[in-house]
């Protein structure tokens, strides 16, 4: 049995090989001409548009693999039929390392000091710290449990809020329901959920009208979780911060208010995005390798 493998640049080649036996390795990206040939296991180049794997009606593939954990607008663009595969324990140790990253930039005022050493001003002032702090986490999937242990030694009050209240090995898990009053306890806001008809605009202007004055929403999950429009409005009035990793839209255009507005701190999308990826990467291509010769089931399987 010999399976081909497309992957969608010479670099992860160079990786994987030498080719284990049974496979063929071509290199093949979905913006070239559809294949000639059949795919047994397509490997994504990263952060492709979902739009783009409309494509893939032309061609004979057996499974995607993406390098991406998110897989909003998958379904819509994706063949019916295709069996589609997202990178579970790839990005979320990075993602968490990240999301620690902005909260304690933001809190202690790196982004205004950045700006002061770069025009030679030692301007000393005391800002908020972390210890001590109550932290909302909304999300408590993979991406959520790093950021959760990533938090352990800060010495905050943390409280998780996930679609379904139930209680886990590390304590009580609240319901969306108890986010109104949640809300108004917390200094610090981590948003660490897929994007969902349910989770689409869950940061509207009601929620930021419910979250305590001066409190930081921090984004690391997918823009449109977050109202754009109604986050610009809480900045420009002072009633929060922010630290945002993902924005809607996005990329975001040079002469969008959101660069502009008060108080917020914004990456590009940068979450998992590590020297630790490809060799996470490499690992899951691997194991969907190893599974496609046995003959088992492809891991972490989202559509088919």
């Amino acid at each position: 049995m010999t399976i081909t493998v497309a992957l969608p640049d010479a670099a992860i080649l160079h990786r994987l090989q030498p080719a284990p036996t049974g496979v063929h390795f071509v290199v093949w990206d979905v913006a070239d001409e559809p294949a000639a040939f059949p795919i047994d296991l397509l490997v994504l180049r990263y952060m492709i548009p979902a739009a783009d794997l409309a494509r893939l009606a032309a061609v004979r593939v057996g499974v995607v693999q993406s390098q991406t954990l998110g897989y909003d607008g998958v379904r819509d663009a994706l063949p019916p039929g295709t069996v589609y595969c997202n990178a579970v324990d790839v990005h979320e140790a990075s993602t968490g390392e990240l999301t620690l990253a902005l909260v304690l930039a933001s809190l202690r005022g790196i982004p205004a000091a950045a700006v002061d050493q770069r025009d030679g001003r030692w301007a000393h002032a005391q800002h908020p710290g972390l210890a001590g702090k109550t932290v909302l986490l909304v999300g408590v999937g993979g991406v959520g449990r790093e950021i959760e242990g990533r938090l352990a030694p800060f010495d905050v009050t943390l409280l998780r809020v996930a679609r379904t209240a139930r209680t886990d090995e590390r304590g009580v898990v609240h319901g969306f329901d108890r986010l109104p009053e949640l809300l108004g306890e917390a200094d610090v806001v981590i948003l660490a959920v897929p994007l969902t008809d349910d989770t689409r605009h869950l940061v509207d202007a009601p929620f930021l009208e419910a979250t305590k004055p001066g409190a930081l929403i921090v984004n690391v999950s997918r823009g449109p979780v977050v109202d754009t429009q109604a986050l610009v409005a809480a900045l420009e009035a002072g009633r929060v911060t922010a630290a945002l990793d993902v924005t809607d839209p996005e990329p975001l255009p040079a002469d969008h208010p959101l660069w502009r507005a008060p108080g917020v701190l914004i990456t590009p999308h940068l979450g998992g995005h590590t020297d630790a990826m490809s060799g996470r990467v490499d690992r899951l291509v691997r194991e969907q390798i190893r599974r496609l010769l046995a003959g088992e089931p492809p891991k972490n399987l989202i559509f088919s």
